[in-house]
């Protein structure tokens, strides 16, 4: 399926402006395609690593895009396996509806999900969801359960959007909505700022909050009432589920959240980074790929 000429135009941009900050910014050798999920959006797939590899699927969070696995999928570490990275709606390259239910309906996240998994005849994969991608793990596992996938890892993963799990900033997601265009830009400065502990090179930064400035407006209006699955996805989990935390996070309560997945479902492990913020895979982007590795050979069907 061909995309959009404006999301053509949009990858551009992104790649020009990172180009301008002199970004390093090494992305792997991937393919790229789409898939088209229940309601006629259009989901970027790209893919890297080795083709016949245990598959492992990375659902990025809020305001990101494939582009926040770089340190993954062009990981030697992790090479040797089928690294697949797609899009959220409203995000990167993906389709951006504008109605509301596109976004505050919780299952149409799983569906998206689906499509990837389906249209990338992916066998049991690993599922990484990263801050909002555990949302979109949790609704997969309410609506289809977990007889496709082999383990979930949710990493800084939103398990509920309730205040007792979450660190409040009401200015910050007050202004990503704000309808003048400074106020936004600046208010996805700072939340990208609250997402790492120890802050990544500017260069990284820059092309980061490019691909943030291409997230839909339309979702960020809609997203913080999307319908969340926990107990029942969460909850009905039968493979091996790993909650991954940076102590430090400034955005979603670590231990609250982690004490709210066990009382879903005690089986339910987890792990701290005592240095990281919200975003481990990028601040101990070596460690964290260790540990991937070690949870994808520990839990991948055979």
């Amino acid at each position: 399926m061909k995309k959009l000429n404006f999301n053509r135009i949009l990858s551009v941009m992104v790649v020009f402006i990172a180009l301008i900050v002199g970004a390093p910014f090494a992305l792997a050798q991937s393919t790229d395609y789409t898939v088209t999920s229940s309601d006629g959006v259009v989901i970027a797939v790209q893919e890297a690593g080795n083709p016949n590899g245990i598959p492992v699927v990375f659902i990025h969070g809020l305001l990101g895009s494939r582009l926040d696995w770089a340190g993954q999928v062009g990981s030697a570490q992790l090479a040797r396996y089928r690294l697949i990275t797609y899009d959220l709606r409203g995000h990167g390259l993906s389709g951006k509806p504008t109605q509301a239910i596109a976004y505050t309906d919780g299952y149409r996240w799983a569906d998206d999900l689906a499509a990837v998994i389906n249209g990338s005849h992916a066998h049991k994969p690993i599922l990484v969801g990263w801050s909002l991608g555990g949302i979109t793990i949790s609704n997969y596992l309410a609506k289809y359960g977990d007889s496709n996938i082999s383990s979930a890892m949710y990493v800084d993963g939103v398990i509920e959007l309730t205040a007792d799990l979450l660190v409040p900033h009401p200015d910050v997601y007050a202004n990503l909505v704000s309808p003048d265009l400074l106020t936004h830009l600046n208010a996805i400065r700072d939340f990208l700022t609250l997402c790492f502990y120890t802050q990544p090179p500017q260069s990284t930064f820059q092309l980061l909050y490019a691909s943030a400035a291409m997230a839909s407006w339309d979702m960020q209006q809609y997203i913080f009432s999307v319908s969340v699955y926990a107990v029942q996805g969460l909850g009905h989990a039968h493979v091996p589920v790993l909650l991954l935390f940076g102590a430090k996070d400034a955005l979603v309560q670590p231990n609250p959240t982690i004490a709210r997945a066990k009382a879903i479902n005690p089986a339910v492990k987890s792990k701290i980074y005592a240095n990281s913020g919200h975003a481990p895979f990028i601040e101990e982007t070596a460690r964290f790929n260790g540990d991937l590795a070690a949870f994808i050979n520990a839990t991948a069907a055979h």
